[in-house]
């Protein structure tokens, strides 16, 4: 059996799939560079072009790669004890979200993520305007965000909001945020790997689409980690959670559109 041509693989696609894609491989670069919650807009924007299943199965083989280069410049300054309750919780919402993929509209989940973040990030706008300091959760709350994170992440692509409602309170240094948040997301792209193999999503034209994508992938990536560090801490958490309103607002529509 002859292997397909990749030229006439990638030749198939249009340039509204081309600009989608390489506008979505961008944003989720800077995300991934630092500027988290922003890599919820990857698929959405991607599937401007393609179908959201295609955007997906395109863009986990690039979040492999962009992970090993968040990780690399930020993932030896991470807070282990908070990875240590929220991977294993993350590990049970991604086989709930593969055994209830088929029975859990994603717009359902989109909508209600949405709500929970848009409030949380005006929440915490206010609390900090007042001086009111944020109050981190326990062991039993890490679990239960890091699996929710998995869960979302799974069937709709958003585990950013769970993760940051968990740990933004905890006020960590900007740096240690950066590489918690980093270790954490590469292993949940690592853990979705069976999933969406078993999916059949990763098709030769969904693979070649990816590694044509790659380079701006990790320039991306790397401009996001330069841009990063010109942010203070306070600015920084500010950023984050006026992303964390935006982000919810966007999940929000999405939802309403979808249902």
């Amino acid at each position: 059996m002859s292997l397909p041509d990749p030229l006439a693989l990638l030749a198939a696609h249009d340039a509204w799939f081309w600009l989608a894609a390489l506008l979505g491989v961008t944003i989720l670069g800077i995300a991934k560079g630092g500027f988290a919650g922003l890599g919820v807009l990857g698929v959405p924007i991607m599937a401007l072009g393609m179908s959201p299943v295609t955007a997906a199965a395109i863009l986990l083989p690039i979040l492999l790669v962009q992970d090993v280069f968040s990780v690399k410049a930020f993932g030896a300054n991470r807070d282990d004890d908070v990875l240590k309750r929220m991977v294993p919780g993350a590990c049970l919402g991604i086989f709930a979200g593969w055994a209830l993929a088929r029975f859990v509209p994603v717009a359902a989940v989109e909508l209600a993520v949405g709500a929970i973040a848009m409030g949380f990030g005006i929440q915490r706008i206010r609390a900090e305007h007042r001086g009111v300091p944020g109050r981190p959760g326990g062991t039993a709350a890490g679990v239960a965000m890091g699996a929710a994170a998995g869960f979302t992440s799974q069937i709709a692509h958003a585990g950013g909001p769970p993760f940051q409602m968990h740990v933004l309170p905890m006020k960590l240094p900007r740096d240690m945020f950066l590489g918690t948040s980093s270790v954490f997301f590469a292993a949940i792209n690592w853990l979705k790997v069976p999933a969406y193999w078993a999916l059949g999503t990763f098709t030769p034209a969904n693979l070649w689409a990816a590694a044509a994508l790659m380079p701006a992938a990790i320039l991306s990536t790397w401009a996001g980690t330069v841009l990063v560090r010109r942010v203070d801490g306070p600015r920084f958490y500010a950023i984050m959670h006026a992303l964390m309103i935006l982000v919810g607002a966007k999940l929000i529509w999405d939802g309403f559109s979808g249902l």
